[in-house]
């Protein structure tokens, strides 16, 4: 089983459950604040790989849904300086395990990077739990 490094959003209901899934699949999970987190482009970047830059952020960010930020038109260092700017637009979780970084939770791509062995769960494990509402309170 694998020691994942969770940057979540305290409080994050989605996140919850992201992690309660990854313990029931074994795993130690070494949960982050991802909004304190004093991130730079140089140590952000890693965790999206090959994902197209729209696929960096968070839908549910308050700027995104609004359309104040448009994660289309954007370029690589235009989305990392808004994020590092503002980490609520991040996609959720980050996670680490070794050298190794991802974003979002994806069950089949986490399932195959680290395992969830029989863990499954109902429904999405990502997005916000209820898009209807607005944005979590910060923690």
């Amino acid at each position: 089983m694998a020691d994942v490094i969770f940057f979540e959003k305290p409080g994050c209901g989605g996140n919850a459950r992201q992690k309660t899934l990854l313990e029931q699949a074994g795993h130690r999970v070494i949960a982050r604040d991802l909004l304190s987190e004093p991130w730079t482009p140089q140590t952000l970047r890693p965790f999206f790989g090959d994902r197209p830059v729209a696929d960096w952020f968070n839908r549910a960010a308050p700027a995104v849904k609004n359309g104040e930020l448009v994660p289309e038109a954007m370029d690589e260092s235009a989305a990392l300086a808004a994020m590092v700017e503002r980490p609520l637009l991040i996609r959720r979780p980050l996670m680490q395990v070794g050298d190794r970084r991802d974003c979002g939770f994806e069950t089949d791509r986490v399932d195959a990077w680290i395992g969830l062995g029989g863990a499954r769960a109902e429904g999405t494990m990502e997005g916000c739990l209820r898009p209807d509402m607005p944005p979590c309170p910060k923690p």
